[in-house]
């Protein structure tokens, strides 16, 4: 029995081994596009928006081969790029296909994102179908936010597309003369956006690293789950205003201070013990810069423009990081409290773990900064 320790603490270490070259496979993870599509008196407006890595394979914008694409190269590639979004996404109104009255408008922004703009002349009395082709084109994981919003502003229905799943259909029905959208359950959406969530926490590996060099000191069930609460009232504030676009930082430093703050928590680990004071209010002041990159998700997929629709994903998406969150943290810290209950075993684990933990936010923000 004298032996178990050690095998735990190799355990551990092969283990955060393993998340660490994980990172290396997920660095680029699948991608996000969102669709708007805006019904109007008489005609309909398409607005598609994806990163450019996500079309780069089918519109090849590097002309002379030099490896720099120039401003004058995406410039010239704007036709085709309108082109080939335009045979890739399939409107039906009224039980009909119906193609836009122009090649459509094309515009980059400052993130690596194109913007799509389609009108349609005529627009729907009985059904609107949206078929996202472009989907089977990409990675499993893509997943595509389609919107449709009413002549009145507000939201009539949205569903998370991806290839197995890349159709929605809104029916209408007539009512006092006038055409109006059947009422839809909020409850797909919801799933959507919870899924979404999870997936978010599980493979988001510098937020989970982080949440474990905060419990690794904790010693029982209290402390704990102070700082899980601290991080979630912290993240969930700032997701919602960065969402809601009330704040905003730049993702160039949102991501590099994330990866310190893994460095500052693992280091303070080794130098202050495992008994280090006021570690909630630590958690708090991070957690607050932490939500910010949670917001960056539905931010790509366009979440936060307009006001429609806003408040079901923000809240379903949060409450899809929380349930992870608490999974997660319900699968180690067990591990943590039985090792941290030996004291001649829990030093040489915090270290170890601490040390390892430290490496790897540090490799994270040596990468989103200078590599």
């Amino acid at each position: 029995m004298k032996h178990v320790p050690a095998m735990v603490l190799a355990k551990s270490l092969l283990l955060f081994g393993l998340l660490f070259q994980l990172h290396g496979v997920f660095a680029h993870p699948p991608g996000l596009s969102s669709v708007d599509i805006v019904i109007k008196p008489e005609h309909l407006l398409v607005n598609v928006t994806f990163s450019m890595q996500d079309v780069e394979a089918f519109v090849p914008m590097d002309s002379d081969l030099d490896a720099d694409v120039t401003d004058a190269e995406r410039e010239a590639a704007k036709p085709l790029i309108a082109g080939f979004m335009s045979e890739n996404i399939g409107i039906e109104i009224d039980g009909h296909q119906v193609k836009p009255e122009s090649p459509g408008h094309v515009d980059f922004d400052g993130q690596n994102n194109s913007h799509i703009k389609y009108r349609f002349v005529s627009s729907p009395q009985q059904r609107l179908a949206f078929h996202s082709h472009f989907l089977g084109l990409l990675p499993d994981g893509h997943q595509q936010f389609v919107k449709i919003i009413g002549v009145d502003g507000n939201a009539l229905q949205e569903k998370v597309l991806n290839k197995f799943d890349n159709q929605l259909q809104l029916d209408f029905s007539l009512v006092d003369g006038k055409s109006q959208a059947k009422s839809n359950s909020w409850v797909p959406a919801f799933i959507d956006f919870l899924k979404l969530g999870l997936e978010h926490i599980v493979t988001g590996y510098d937020h989970l690293l982080f949440l474990f060099a905060l419990l690794a000191v904790t010693h029982s069930f209290w402390p704990a789950i102070k700082i899980i609460t601290f991080f979630t009232i912290a993240h969930s504030v700032t997701l919602g205003m960065a969402v809601m676009n009330l704040v905003e930082l730049p993702s160039d430093f949102i991501e590099p201070f994330i990866a310190a703050s893994i460095v500052y928590v693992a280091t303070e680990n080794l130098i202050r013990g495992d008994h280090p004071k006021g570690r909630h209010w630590l958690t708090f002041v991070f957690g607050l810069v932490h939500g910010f990159g949670f917001a960056s998700v539905l931010q790509e997929l366009n979440i936060s423009s307009g006001n429609t629709g806003i408040v079901l994903p923000l809240l379903s998406f949060n409450l899809g990081i929380e349930i992870g969150q608490v999974v997660m943290a319900a699968l180690v810290l067990p591990m943590i409290w039985w090792l941290n209950s030996r004291p001649k075993f829990a030093t040489k684990f915090l270290r170890a773990i601490s040390l390892l933990i430290c490496f790897v936010g540090a490799y994270w923000f040596l990468e989103r900064t200078i590599l």
